[in-house]
């Protein structure tokens, strides 16, 4: 008999603004996460404080934006209007509060949902505001969500702005820790979107004068590039691109100043409308993939109330620039078709260069045509007769499911480390590809090894890569290699791999590396995992009186049930990040091509000689 449930008035619960947001914070900032990642919660927070410093700046208020990052804190001070004095504390503690509801006030505003900053309250162990206003201050301070300060208005001879500073709550985020890669990387996009501002990072200026142009410029190669950047800008719109000598696309989004790192109905728009150009300019019906395959581009638009699919607002769902007016698929395509073909027209050397590119991409194409298909038939042969690979339920282009997100693949080598993986992974969420021995070095090799390398091609049918990332079926590739001079090797042979042919996939901040523990020390009564030489000598004074210590040389040595420990919602992962400045090429040509002075000079220099711990050793290891 089923069990019987009283519905009565008790049932009913109301919850107050930051007890919502406490009880459900993926509402409001997606995931959590401990900051390997860079769409983790803790830079959502930063971003929900920015974007309202972004705009102040675009309504015309302020020049400038100071942040200072520390440990597991940071603070942020503007220099626009200031919140209205009587209203700080209800602007930073009650939903649906805010001035973006008043559309004369911020006519293109990142935040309109007045959520934004009340979420960093709420999830934050201590927030500090401040509002400065016309010779006055007011200053309000709250502990996860409480009011703990509601200090009087008093004089002050600061200029107007707000400040905010806050430390994101443990028990929410654990374990986390800010990469200020991430961080720099987002200052430096409010920089490039948002000409003449200077934001300040721990006192760093960070400035754009040329916006989307400086963008490129700094993520690009400037000997891969083949022309000249093409960069065109009107009203609420701006656009730039180049091809390059690289493999796949790349491409940088915005909308009223806000990376939408998943894209959405402008970039959509955006590559339609240059493969549409391109085709009538050159009178020639092109292959979209031809006209595609080496662009490096970046679009920014202003959008009149703009819907994202999220709260994080990373993917645009807009169809129009503003409730009354034109779809953006029109506006940039309009936009793209009379510039960029003007812009053909006034230089013809840049479409000469363009034209080549297209070109080559398309005796590739058809080269590649007759090798890919029969690689496309070895791969559907393979995968229904070996186990390389062993799926998970859900993946990153499913439509629908709350969990495709922590779709991962862990990329192996060996029989014993994928064992004990497989054994111990999720297998709703993780999946394992093993590799057999170590990758082929692709650096300065063709496309065409791709298919002609079984791995390589098992690889990436299993990731379905081969037409781009829209249709990527892991959000995180994790590459699984022991700590150990052959490990590190496996390692830079992957990321060779990726770099050369789907860089994208790192740009996309979609590679990341497995850290697992060095060594295990325990007693009777407790095991602690370290993952350096320091941890461990923490483990042994804490255990004392000769704890057994054994040093892991490799994954397979680590038994299916400590592995679960290491591959949890809890596990380390470094994320493979490029700075803005780094080259492509220039990095695998120093790391993976013919030994050079240089390299050599820093093998030596960089040179340490591990000795081997025996495990009933218990003096810390030596280097």
């Amino acid at each position: 008999m089923a069990a019987q449930h009283n519905y009565t008035e008790e049932n009913i619960r109301s919850l107050d603004w930051k007890e919502h947001i406490q009880l459900r914070p993926g509402m409001y900032i997606g995931k959590l996460g401990d900051g390997s990642s860079y769409d983790d919660g803790i830079y959502v927070l930063f971003k929900e404080i920015m974007d309202n410093c972004i705009d102040e700046h675009m309504m015309g208020f302020g020049k400038k934006v100071d942040v200072s990052l520390r440990k597991d804190s940071m603070s942020i001070r503007d220099y626009g209007r200031g919140i209205p004095l009587g209203k700080v504390i209800d602007c930073v503690s009650k939903i649906n509060t805010g001035g973006k509801y008043d559309s004369k006030a911020f006519q293109k505003s990142v935040g309109l949902n007045g959520v934004g900053t009340k979420a960093v309250n709420a999830l934050s162990s201590s927030f500090e505001v401040k509002a400065f206003r016309e010779g006055k201050v007011k200053k309000a301070v709250f502990e996860n969500g409480d009011l703990i300060e509601d200090a009087k208005i008093v004089k002050s001879e600061e200029r107007d702005g707000t400040f905010v500073s806050f430390t994101p709550n443990k028990d929410v985020f654990k374990n986390y820790s800010f990469i200020q890669d991430y961080i720099e990387e987002q200052v430096w996009n409010y920089a490039f979107l948002n000409s003449g501002l200077s934001i300040y990072l721990n006192s760093k200026r960070y400035h754009s004068e040329n916006g989307l142009k400086d963008l490129l410029e700094r993520k690009v190669d400037s000997d891969a590039i083949r022309y000249p950047f093409i960069h065109l800008s009107g009203n609420d719109i701006e656009v730039c691109l180049t091809h390059t000598n690289q493999y796949g696309e790349d491409y940088y989004s915005f909308v009223n100043g806000q990376h939408t790192t998943q894209g959405g109905t402008h970039l959509a728009a955006f590559r339609e409308a240059v493969v549409k150009t391109v085709r009538e300019f050159y009178n020639k019906n092109f292959d979209a993939a031809d006209v595609r395959t080496g662009v490096v581009g970046s679009i920014s638009i202003k959008v009149q109330e703009p819907v994202f699919e999220s709260q994080t607002k990373t993917k645009l769902g807009s169809q129009n620039m503003s409730p009354d007016g034109a779809t953006i698929r029109t506006f940039v395509n309009d936009f793209v078709k009379k510039e960029l073909d003007n812009f053909l027209h006034r230089n013809p050397q840049t479409a000469e260069a363009l034209q080549k590119r297209i070109l080559q991409s398309e005796k590739e194409r058809k080269e590649l045509a007759g090798i890919k298909k029969l690689a496309n038939e070895r791969a559907k042969k393979a995968s229904l007769h070996n186990r390389k690979l062993r799926d998970c339920r859900y993946h990153l282009n499913d439509k629908k499911g709350d969990r495709r997100l922590e779709s991962t693949l862990f990329i192996t080598e060996g029989d014993s480390a994928s064992g004990s993986i497989t054994k111990a992974r999720d297998v709703e969420t993780q999946a394992v590809f093993s590799l057999r021995g170590k990758p082929l070095n692709t650096f300065a090799l063709t496309k065409k090894v791709v298919y002609e390398n079984e791995e390589f091609n098992l690889l990436h049918h299993a990731l379905n890569i081969e037409d781009g990332l829209e249709d990527l079926r892991y959000n995180r590739i994790v590459v699984a290699t022991d700590a150990d001079v052959d490990g590190m090797h496996i390692r830079l042979l992957l990321l060779t791999f990726f770099l050369q042919f789907y860089p994208d996939l790192v740009n996309n901040h979609h590679v990341y590396i497995l850290e697992t523990p060095l060594f295990r020390v325990r007693n009777k009564k407790e095991t602690i995992y370290c993952y350096s030489e320091e941890k461990k000598q923490a483990a042994i004074k804490k255990l004392g009186s000769n704890p057994e210590i054994t040093r892991f040389k490799g994954l397979g040595e680590i038994s299916p049930d400590e592995f679960a420990n290491f591959i949890n919602e809890d596990m380390k992962l470094q994320p493979v990040f490029l700075k803005t400045e780094t080259h492509i090429k220039k990095l695998l040509g120093y790391y993976m091509g013919k030994n050079t002075p240089e390299r050599q000079e820093f093998i030596i220099k960089n040179l340490k000689v591990e000795k081997d711990v025996v495990e009933e050793e218990p003096a810390p290891q030596t280097t």
